[in-house]
Parts: C-alpha cells; sequence; structure tokens
C-alpha cells in the first residue's frame, strides 16, 4: 500500500469510516456509473427518490461512495476555515489538505467528508442532511468528469429532441447569466415551451471532436427555484405549498424577486417523465446581461473573442470539494482564454436591456426547434 492510500485508509478508520456498509445504490449517468454503500436504508431510500430515472441494477462502478449514518464526528487535528464567497460573511465549510485528499467539515451540521486516493467518505447525521449528500456524490461526478478534460460551467442547460431526423438527435443551449439573473427560471420556462432539461447550475463542457462543435454534460441535481418563479409558471403550480403560497402572492414585484426562499422542483412530478438528460451537443450559450427596468430586451449574436467580459458569467472555479487527478491538492483552473476557445466553436447569445423571461424563453426554443 502506498503512503497516500495508508493515511487515507487511518484517518477513515479513525473518523469511524470502517463502519459496516451493507446497503447500496447504484446510478448511471451515462458516462460515468456511481455506487452509493451505506449503514442506512432510509437514507438509500431519499437518495433514489431523489436521483429518480438515474437509479439503475447493480453493476461495475466508475466512483465508490460510502454514506455512513452516525453521529457527527470529532476531528483529531486543526482544520482551516474555507473564505466565505463573495458577498456572504459566514464560515460554511472547514478543511484540512492530507497526504492523498481532503477532509471537509460542514460547521452548521457536523457532516464530514473525505476523499482522494479513490476514497469518497461522507460520515455524521447523513438522514438528517440529505441535501449535502447528494451534493458529494455530484462533486464526485464533476471532478470524474473534470479528470476526463471538461471545462467546468456555471450554466443551467436544455435540449430539444429533433423528431425528424433518424433516431432522433438533440440540439442543446446552456444558460448563464450573471448574479441573479435567472438562468434557472428561464430554464423552467423552456421547459414549459417542451424543451428536455439537462442541468441547473453546474455545466461540464467538452470538445466534440466528430464535428468540432462542443458536448455538454449536466449533473443530477434537481432545479432549485425561488417562489418568483414557480407563481410565474403553470407547470410550477405545486411547488410552493398552499400555505406559503398566499403569503408570496401578497409581496410587491419587487420583493418577490429579492426573495430567497428556495425550493427543489421534482421535474416528473411538474413537466412529466423523461423529460430529465444529461448530455447534450451545446450548439449555443446564452448570457443572461439583463437588469429590471432596464428598457426593452435586445437578443444578439456575438463573438467570444469579442466579448471578454461576458466570460466570467459562464466560467466556474472547481471549488473545494475537487482534487486534481495527480493526487496534489492545488487545482489550476483554466484560464479565460480557454474559455474562449471553447466557446468559439458554438454560438453566443447575449440578452441584455430589460428583463422579459417570456421573450427569451420564445427565442430559446425557436433556437432548439429550428437552429
Amino acid at each position: 500500500m502506498s503512503r497516500h492510500g495508508y493515511v487515507m485508509g487511518t484517518l477513515a478508520e479513525m473518523l469511524g469510516g470502517d463502519a459496516p456498509a451493507p446497503h447500496t445504490l447504484h446510478l448511471d449517468l451515462g458516462d460515468c456509473r456511481i455506487e452509493v454503500r451505506s449503514n442506512s436504508q432510509p437514507l438509500l431510500a431519499e437518495l433514489d427518490a431523489y436521483f429518480g430515472g438515474f437509479v439503475t441494477a447493480p453493476g461495475p462502478a466508475d466512483v465508490s461512495v460510502t454514506a455512513l449514518e452516525g453521529p457527527a464526528p470529532s476531528i483529531p487535528f486543526d482544520l482551516s476555515a474555507k473564505a466565505p464567497d463573495p458577498g456572504k460573511s459566514k464560515v460554511k465549510e472547514e478543511y484540512a489538505d492530507v497526504p492523498g485528499g481532503r477532509l471537509v467539515r460542514k460547521t452548521l451540521t457536523g457532516m464530514v467528508f473525505l476523499f482522494g486516493h479513490g476514497r469518497n467518505l461522507a460520515i455524521g447525521p447523513c438522514l438528517k442532511n440529505a441535501n449535502q449528500v447528494v451534493n458529494f456524490i455530484n462533486n464526485r461526478y464533476i471532478e470524474y468528469k473534470l479528470h476526463q478534460g471538461c471545462l467546468l460551467g456555471h450554466a443551467a442547460a436544455v435540449a430539444h429532441l429533433m423528431a425528424d431526423t433518424a433516431g432522433g438527435r438533440l440540439r442543446g443551449l446552456a444558460l448563464c447569466g450573471f448574479s441573479g439573473a435567472g438562468k434557472s427560471t428561464l430554464a423552467m420556462h423552456v421547459m414549459s415551451r417542451g424543451a428536455l432539461f439537462v442541468s441547473n447550475d453546474r455545466l461540464l463542457v467538452a470538445g466534440d471532436n466528430a464535428d468540432r462543435g462542443l458536448c455538454m454534460s449536466g449533473v443530477p441535481k434537481l432545479p432549485r427555484i425561488n417562489p418568483g418563479t414557480a407563481l410565474n409558471n403553470p407547470h410550477l403550480a405545486e411547488v410552493v405549498p398552499p400555505a406559503d403560497r398566499q403569503r408570496f402572492l401578497d409581496l410587491d414585484a419587487d420583493d418577490l424577486w429579492d426573495l430567497e426562499h428556495k425550493y427543489d422542483v421534482f421535474l416528473d412530478k411538474c413537466f412529466g417523465e423523461g423529460r430529465f438528460v444529461l448530455q447534450a451537443p451545446m450548439h449555443g450559450l446564452v448570457v443572461l446581461n439583463w437588469k429590471r427596468g432596464a428598457g426593452e430586451t435586445a437578443i444578439r449574436f456575438v463573438d467570444a473573442g469579442d466579448r471578454p467580459d461576458l466570460l466570467p458569467a459562464f466560467m466556474k472555479a472547481a471549488g473545494l470539494f475537487s482534487l486534481p487527478k495527480n493526487g496534489g491538492s492545488e487545482w489550476l483552473d483554466p484560464e479565460a482564454e480557454a474559455y474562449a476557445a471553447a466557446l468559439s466553436r458554438c454560438d453566443l447569445v447575449e440578452i441584455s436591456g430589460g428583463v422579459d423571461f417570456e421573450r427569451a424563453a420564445d427565442f430559446c426554443i425557436e433556437y432548439l426547434v429550428h437552429g
């Protein structure tokens, strides 16, 4: 056993990670199969309900994750606080890099995550914090795709099945925007016009050597929307509980727009089964560069090389839960030039001026259906 493997194994044992995990759940994400092991059948039942159509029969896995239900473990060494995101003040995570991997502790829940050198362990009150287990599983998939050379984008994505071709083919469109622009809201409006859902907030992008285009892979995470999105889309009528609905309807438009109160959208219930796909060609990227009250909405095709100011809306750092393939601790994120080069292989569309989701959604579905 290598030194790194020994350290990771010893640390996992100190945390209680050697406990039996007899229950399994298998996910098929198209180009990656993930096995989740746990000592908690109720936890796996929640994960089964969440991942829905991506749950599959047992088989060989590319990534294995162990989630152990129990008390929050104590950490036998000091941790460093992760700096809050811009505009935030609360420290949500503490971490330490160890030979062969990284340990992260969630400060509010006590959940601990150990990953690296082929080991992926979540331990603590998992059932109470199943959303953090979901995020950990998805982060393992993101890391897997980054190791294959994908770029990480901060974007939602939709696609349309072209029924007029033999066997059908997909046209895909990514949706990004600067903070609070409403990419998830726009994605839901485009779905209401018949599109398929690909991803809500993270997108993995790689070149398609067959036609010099791009292919995109989504993350199997349900869309999370604010009340304003649900109240203005008939397909999302059941997302907001009746007890909350009237309270939100009583808010004025500005307060409703600014309200942060997230709800998961179970797509099968809102739009019907089979509307969530994870892989599609990426024919275009829409950048929402609009503001409320900024006049008439303008939609124009632009060149990525001429508009470097738009790239930050799409660029996304790998973050605390990803480690480089070589086993080190410092991930070197691609520069803007790499994103510009990739986006030169698809259409780039800027939507500026005032906010108009109906007009933007009409454009998106027209682009998907007719090109």
